[in-house]
């Protein structure tokens, strides 16, 4: 019955779910695996929390047993390795590795994407889109005008924002455009959805995100090894963002460039920038109140 659970039962069940294996990550057969992460338990801790909350509303229980449940556990520690932004060097050698051949030369015309390649991380690393933003592009999403290009984003929720290509940009777009694409989309010539993507496959089909995560990943580790760690396509995104504000651009800005309705969630992804700590205070304006050889000898009481 309802009523007979207190809260040590929830505190109870919750340790037992999240003690069982995350069917994610797990080999189901064997029933082994790592368990679910702390997040996912607060996430299930909140939709048994609701229905206690309208089983009391509804007098089904004379007292919420999650009041008495202990509180959520916090998620310890911040974004993994792998989606914390590139610093300008590492995203620099990132990009210039796109320009470089694969150290082994793919064996069909068809399957030499570099263009494709650097299109897609030049587009991560200088706007930031979601990796699901990119993969869903189509050809009719970029207007191209003799010296403005711009790039019509749906985003979550169906939300449209647009913005502008730089020229270096919009010249590598026009170089997957004209020199690859067309190669590609002739491989699929009846395929609807193919023939009005951006990023196509060796295949010729559209690429979706986990063709642009491999592509990221296979391009990371031709990176120079003093710059080579994990990323992701988020990663590249915090990249934009951190980046963009240490140029000194204003967060609302950047939000919008990002698609993010409040320049709170912006500030999630500003990764902490090397160096800046010790600027701020070597700028610090009463750094130089402390220089006793700037300031010479103090002066006595009786002078």
């Amino acid at each position: 019955m309802l009523d007979d659970v207190t809260g040590d039962d929830v505190d109870d069940a919750l340790v037992a779910y999240q003690s069982l294996p995350d069917g994610r990550f797990s080999d189901p057969a064997r029933k082994v695996g790592p368990g679910r992460s702390t997040a996912t338990v607060n996430r299930f801790r909140q939709s048994a929390t609701r229905f206690f909350a309208h089983a009391a509303r509804e007098c089904w229980v004379q007292a919420d047993p999650m009041l008495w449940a202990a509180p959520p556990a916090r998620v310890r520690g911040g974004l993994r390795v792998a989606r914390t932004a590139l610093s300008a060097a590492a995203a620099q050698a990132l990009l210039s590795t796109t320009a470089q051949p694969a150290a082994s030369p793919a064996s069909r015309s068809d399957q030499h994407l570099a263009l494709r390649d650097r299109l897609v991380l030049a587009l991560l690393l200088v706007l930031g889109p979601r990796v699901s933003e990119l993969a869903g592009a189509d050809l009719v999403d970029f207007a191209r005008e003799p010296g403005r290009t711009r790039w019509r984003i749906v985003g979550k929720g169906g939300s449209v924002r647009t913005v502008d290509l730089s020229p270096p940009l919009a010249a590598t777009l026009e170089d997957y455009l004209t020199g690859l694409r067309p190669r590609l989309a002739a491989l699929r010539p009846h395929d609807d959805d193919a023939q009005r993507a951006l990023l196509l496959t060796w295949r010729g089909r559209r690429a979706d995100p986990q063709t642009i995560r491999g592509l990221l990943a296979r391009t990371v580790e031709r990176m120079p090894a003093a710059y080579r760690r994990p990323a992701t396509p988020h990663a590249l995104r915090h990249t934009t963002a951190t980046l963009l504000v240490a140029q000194g651009w204003d967060v609302k800005v950047v939000a919008e460039l990002l698609g993010h309705a409040s320049i709170a969630t912006t500030g999630v992804y500003l990764d902490r920038i090397e160096g800046e700590l010790a600027a701020a205070i070597r700028a610090h304006p009463l750094s130089g109140s402390l220089d006793a050889r700037a300031q010479g000898p103090a002066a006595g009481p009786g002078s």
